[in-house]
């Protein structure tokens, strides 16, 4: 009886270490462009709030998007990645902050060319960081878990145009 509770913990440690052996962690850095302005926007709103709404944050504006995802910051010359493609509601009264859910879609030119990254939560626009969970994917990243992390590389306040550089950190 002595004997055997060791052994069972030996294996009991083996199967962690084996279950946890095959899992890769993987760091993608895209800039991802919302286009609000001009004649092929690729963020549009869709809804918004039915009582007037005074605030200058959008509060329950809903925008659906298909955003470019980019290796750098230049939307013409930079080499596309994928698409970014969801939506994002205006969710903060007092503040500008997003409900982000979206997929971030990998096509041709990538290594990911058909696997997709599923990102849900809380973008608080003018913070210098925002950290967003990876709440699964498929392809390349199915059983994905991990966290994106968003900072604005430019934004135009006259136009809402905007590029947002993300760091995502995955585990699949």
């Amino acid at each position: 009886m002595a004997t055997a509770v060791p052994a069972l913990l030996l294996t009991l440690l083996l199967v962690v270490v084996v279950a946890a052996g095959g899992e890769k962690e993987t760091h993608i850095k895209v800039y991802w462009h919302d286009v609000v302005s001009g004649p092929n926007p690729t963020a549009v709103q869709v809804a918004r709030a039915a009582v007037t709404n005074t605030s200058k944050t959008g509060f329950g504006a809903v925008v659906v998007i298909d955003d470019p995802l980019t290796e750098g910051p230049d939307l013409r010359s930079s080499k596309p990645l994928g698409r970014a493609q969801g939506t994002y509601i205006s969710a903060g009264k007092d503040e500008v902050s997003l409900f982000m859910n979206m997929n971030f879609v990998f096509q041709a030119g990538s290594k990911y060319n058909g696997s997709t990254v599923a990102i849900m939560g809380r973008n608080a626009v003018f913070n210098a960081v925002r950290e967003m969970a990876v709440v699964g994917g498929t392809g390349v990243f199915r059983m994905a878990r991990g966290y994106a992390q968003a900072r604005t590389h430019t934004l135009d306040l006259n136009t809402g145009d905007a590029t947002v550089e993300y760091n995502l950190y995955i585990k699949h």
